[in-house]
């Protein structure tokens, strides 16, 4: 008998479950149950067969609904999510059911009523991924239903998912449902991404080398107010794939791109760059370089001075780009761009070769700006790390670097922060808002700046800030959800806040201050079967944490602003 041919279709699949669903139901089963079942009867079966959608199955708390358009599936968790929202707003807090969504196209296997295949594991993993009453959307969704559902796209990047060998690439759809996230908007002045250059030197150890040349170029850009430059951390997003200009144009909201190339042999260094249109696809300039490496940075600055000329951006004499000759000792070059990279790494190991790699910069010229700036960081860190590196020795760092540079906006991202752990509010805010004025398009400055204001007692400030970080950084990183839900949690907004830092969560599940943030937040909920969960997950991490450790590394100005985050931790359950 010939063996059966299985049934393959292309699908929208819709995943979601009930957030907390064990917890619910452990304080409470039968009113669980009966809300669940009213929600379903009374929102969710409605909404779905409006949008022409199946029911394949549910699990438990879990839901798995089949569409024949991705449209007809993000239109239908939407209006889900909102309709949900509005529901729980007339229930207490601890009884509320809230769901997360996720959603993916691609290649089902049908059998009888039932689905299966790689579509619907990576629909059930995005949805793993999403926060409490939100939607997100893999890449083909997103491009299915982008300019055809009035609700904004924000990309996440890319995450690794149990079970899947390939990263998912992640969006989530905002408006109605859950935080308002919009694609982002082209800048009204001239705006631009510099993608991460190509390491042609045929050594995939070379690849610091590339990216740091790539790096040095957007810090000139990102100097001169009358352009929009976007982070590295966004434009470095599409390092290693083939580049559609088109898409990077819409996803990052720039109308030009520079692509570029580097090959470094010995003492020789051929940098090659091109600009294009985002609309067209147009090149609007292209060169090739063939320099010593101690010409590296004359290369950069022509590379910039050309941009600037072809996107006839006009500029006063004060912004005009100046030559730099940072350091005249390529080995101490290279040093900084090793040390950068590690540095990068964000962990004691990495923090630790970083700052060997500045200080032989530093022994190989002493009078680098760059490179005691990059040890000023590293001495912050190895403290904040729990080594006996101390913030003095940082500091006077970070001064030697501000006087051998003042114009460097390094130094000053440097001081920054430091300045904050010492609790010198006002400095910190002069060292973060001079970053600003040097280098007006780093979205880091402006999140620093957030940072620091909602440590110095002014949290109502961090809103607009984080907001102008994320226009130049779209795929922005975990922690500046975090300084928005720490400055919502100073304001009293703690059910707000609580849904900000468990987003950054999801997103860097090992941040201390934003389990500790958490734990407060449920704590002055009175939700306590959350709270002792973050407890939980702070002691995996940090067994002997108490209140008394919380004191030294929360660096409030004010006392209030300390007693109300101690006094939420004491709730949660966390000792003296």
């Amino acid at each position: 008998m010939a063996e059966e041919r299985l049934q393959r279709r292309l699908a929208a699949i819709l995943s979601a479950d009930v957030v907390g669903y064990s917890q619910l139901m452990g304080r409470d089963e039968a009113g669980t149950l009966a809300r669940l079942k009213s929600l379903r009867r009374e929102i969710i079966d409605p909404t779905v067969a409006a949008h022409a959608g199946r029911t394949v199955k549910l699990i438990g708390d879990g839901t798995l609904i089949e569409f024949a358009s991705a449209v007809d599936a993000v239109a239908c968790a939407v209006e889900m999510q909102k309709r949900i929202a509005e529901r729980n707003a007339d229930i207490a807090e601890g009884d509320r059911i809230a769901f997360r969504i996720g959603i993916n196209v691609g290649d089902i296997i049908v059998d009888a009523d039932d689905i299966y295949g790689d579509g619907v594991n990576v629909a059930a993993r995005i949805e793993a991924l999403a926060e409490p009453g939100s939607v997100y959307i893999s890449r083909a969704v997103a491009e299915q239903v982008r300019g055809k559902i009035p609700v904004g796209i924000e990309a996440l990047g890319e995450r690794l998912v149990k079970n899947i060998a390939r990263p998912v690439e992640v969006f989530r759809v905002g408006g109605e449902a859950g935080d308002a996230a919009v694609t982002p908007q082209v800048a009204d002045k001239p705006s631009i991404a510099v993608l991460a250059f190509s390491n042609m030197s045929g050594d995939p150890e070379q690849e610091y080398f590339s990216d740091g040349i790539a790096d040095d170029i957007i810090t000139s850009l990102s100097k001169l107010p009358e352009l929009h430059v976007i982070a590295r951390n966004s434009s470095f997003t599409y390092k290693g794939k083939p580049v559609d200009v088109k898409r990077v144009g819409a996803e990052l909201g720039v109308r030009h791109v520079l692509e570029g190339s580097v090959r470094k042999s010995g003492n020789r260094v051929r940098v090659s760059g091109q600009l294009i249109d985002a609309g067209s696809g147009a090149h609007l300039w292209a060169e090739r370089y063939d320099r010593e490496l101690v010409d590296i940075f004359a290369v950069q600055d022509d590379i910039t001075s050309q941009i600037v000329s072809a996107l006839k951006v006009r500029l006063i004499g004060a912004e005009r780009p100046r030559t730099r000759v940072e350091t005249e000792n390529p080995e101490a070059y290279d040093c900084v761009l090793r040390g950068r990279e590690q540095y990068r790494l964000y962990s004691p190991e990495g923090n630790d070769a970083a700052r060997q790699l500045y200080e032989r910069a530093i022994a190989l010229d002493p009078n680098y700006a760059a490179a005691h700036a990059g040890l000023a960081e590293t001495l912050m860190h190895a403290r904040l790390d729990g080594s006996a590196e101390g913030l003095d020795k940082a500091f006077a760092a970070a001064q030697r670097a501000r006087q051998l540079d003042p114009s460097s906006p390094l130094v000053y991202e440097a001081l920054a922060m430091i300045l904050l752990f010492q609790r010198k509010h006002d400095a910190a805010l002069d060292a973060a808002s001079r970053w600003i004025e040097i280098e007006p398009n780093d979205a880091e400055a402006y999140a620093t700046l957030a940072g620091i204001c909602m440590f110095s007692g002014e949290p109502e400030r961090t809103g607009e800030l984080i907001g102008t970080a994320k226009r130049l950084n779209p795929f922005y990183p975990a922690y500046y959800d975090l300084y928005l839900g720490q400055a919502a949690y100073s304001m009293g907004r703690f059910g707000e806040a609580a849904q900000l830092i468990a987003r950054s969560i999801v997103r860097n599940p090992q941040a201390m201050p934003a389990l500790s943030a958490l734990a407060a937040c449920y704590g002055q909920l009175g939700d306590s079967t959350r709270a002792r969960d973050a407890l939980a997950d702070i002691r995996r991490i940090k067994p002997d944490a108490s209140i008394a450790w919380v004191r030294t590394i929360a660096v409030y100005r004010r006392a209030e602003d300390l007693d109300l985050m101690l006094d939420g931790l004491r709730k949660a359950g966390l000792p003296d």
